[in-house]
């Protein structure tokens, strides 16, 4: 069974994806702020992250970033999932290291679509 981490520091955000993604068979792990977030993808080496740009102790940019620094965690995908949709903060996100970009409000059928098409990329 596939596995994912929801960072985010919004409960109903993270109640509502991993609702929607265990129901698709996938077993998720949640962490509210980026310092807790980060420890847990070095923990539990999922096999993707979905990760909030605004959070507190760690924002997401440098969550991902820290992540592709990392020497045991390079290649676990991560999808960037915020309210940032401003060109210049998606740009951002890819040159942080995100392999996609999901701006909120978000459906949750495109989100489980776009997880999917991304785990089906690495694997």
């Amino acid at each position: 069974m596939q596995s994912i981490l929801i960072i985010d520091d919004d409960p109903d955000i993270r109640e509502l994806i991993s609702f929607k993604l265990e129901q698709l068979g996938f077993e998720v792990h949640t962490e509210s702020d980026g310092e807790t977030g980060l420890a847990a993808v070095m923990q539990l080496q999922p096999d993707l992250v979905l990760l909030d740009w605004m959070m507190p102790k760690l924002t997401g940019i440098e969550v991902c970033s820290l992540i592709r620094d990392g020497s045991d965690n390079v290649g676990v995908p991560v999808i960037m999932l915020t309210a940032r949709a401003q060109e210049a903060d998606i740009q951002r996100g890819f040159a942080a290291g995100a392999d996609d970009y999901i701006v909120k409000p978000f459906s949750p059928r495109e989100l489980a679509s776009r997880v999917e098409a991304v785990l089906a990329r690495v694997s």
